[in-house]
């Protein structure tokens, strides 16, 4: 069993502290938080409070760090953890640029110990099921992937709505959307276009709108915005056979199968004011239509792949090569906004 402690004890130090408590590979050790109040939440939950940072970093107990912290943060914690001889965890955005990750990363190779980012999004179902999908080859090679999160709250009113800190949706949840398209269209990215909004807040974007056209000339959209209070489907995807449509995570997938292209005889459809055979749905001769079962997954998987990993007997599944591009498109997709302007990358 590792032992594992955890820096911060918010909403998702917290949720650390309980995939630990409850794990099969790893033992709590203890938390520290810079604020009381959370510390005594923490010792009323009958959890060891560490008295600083430092006596986390001195105890050779200790196998795993977990940082849950602010984004600004992060560099400190992780460099002075993996000094320290203790493999880390990084929550995500694990960096605020690819300079600040590429030091982590320096750390952790001169420390000999391993750093993983909490990429926890991968064990999603509604992800899995079109990764599922696309990996079948059920309906054809991939043409373009549609991601969105919609909600209606606005940014969190803590330290998300502050830029120093590493606030705004891009950072928050883009990072998960990106990675995850990432691993759907495994190609190089060529060209990045992005527009933030300011709705709810000015000092950080409160949704955002990215296209991104990869390699092969497929494309992906991925959309974050924080103010509809109607959401728009969880993903869509177009593909060279079919189309998947998932409205929301809750949901099963639904897949249209082309079974044939060609109709003898099409009938038209009133529409508005006039008819159309282009608009007209298809029947159950040319296409077929089913769902795609939910997904089995186990988000404690990644404790699991980290544990064995610090033990050299299973390579990491959140690999810092593909972290660093999820970086390389963020900082592109801000460039992007600022500038008003399409950007093109080899990414």
């Amino acid at each position: 069993m590792k032992r594992v402690a955890v820096i911060g004890y918010g909403g998702q130090g917290a949720w650390h502290c309980t995939q630990v408590q409850k794990s099969d590979v790893a033992e709590l050790a203890g938390i520290y938080d810079i604020k009381e109040t959370r510390r005594n939440a923490a010792k009323e939950n009958g959890i060891f409070v560490y008295s600083s940072n430092e006596e986390i970093f001195a105890d050779n107990t200790v196998d795993i760090i977990v940082v849950s912290t602010p984004n600004d943060v992060h560099e400190e914690l992780v460099v002075n953890g993996l000094k320290s001889g203790h493999n880390v965890i990084c929550e995500k955005p694990v960096a605020l640029s690819v300079a600040e990750f590429d030091r982590m990363t320096a750390a952790e190779k001169e420390s000999g110990k391993l750093l993983s980012v909490h990429q926890n999004r991968r064990w999603d179902i509604d992800y899995l099921a079109v990764k599922s999908v696309i990996e079948s080859g059920e309906i054809g090679e991939t043409i373009r992937v549609e991601s969105r999160i919609h909600g209606s709250r606005g940014i969190p009113s803590d330290w998300r709505c502050e830029k120093a800190k590493g606030g705004g949706m891009i950072l928050d949840w883009g990072v998960h959307l990106i990675d995850q398209m990432l691993m759907l269209i495994p190609e190089k990215v060529k060209r990045i276009t992005c527009n933030v909004t300011n709705i709810t807040n000015k000092e950080v974007d409160d949704g955002f709108r990215m296209e991104m056209l990869f390699e092969s000339g497929k494309s992906a959209y991925v959309e974050v915005g924080t103010y509809n209070f109607i959401a728009l489907p969880r993903f869509y995807m177009q593909s060279q056979e079919g189309s998947l449509y998932l409205n929301d995570w809750q949901e099963k997938a639904k897949v249209a199968k082309l079974t044939r292209w060609i109709e003898k005889d099409v009938t038209p459809v009133q529409n508005a004011a006039g008819i159309t055979k282009t608009m007209a749905p298809r029947d159950e001769l040319t296409l077929d239509s089913y769902e795609i079962e939910k997904q089995k997954s186990d988000v404690h998987n990644f404790y699991r792949n980290f544990c064995k990993a610090c033990d050299g007997t299973e390579e990491q599944l959140i690999k810092n090569s593909q972290v660093r591009r999820v970086l390389m498109v963020m900082e592109t997709a801000f460039k992007s906004a600022e500038a008003g302007q399409t950007i093109e990358v080899d990414i």
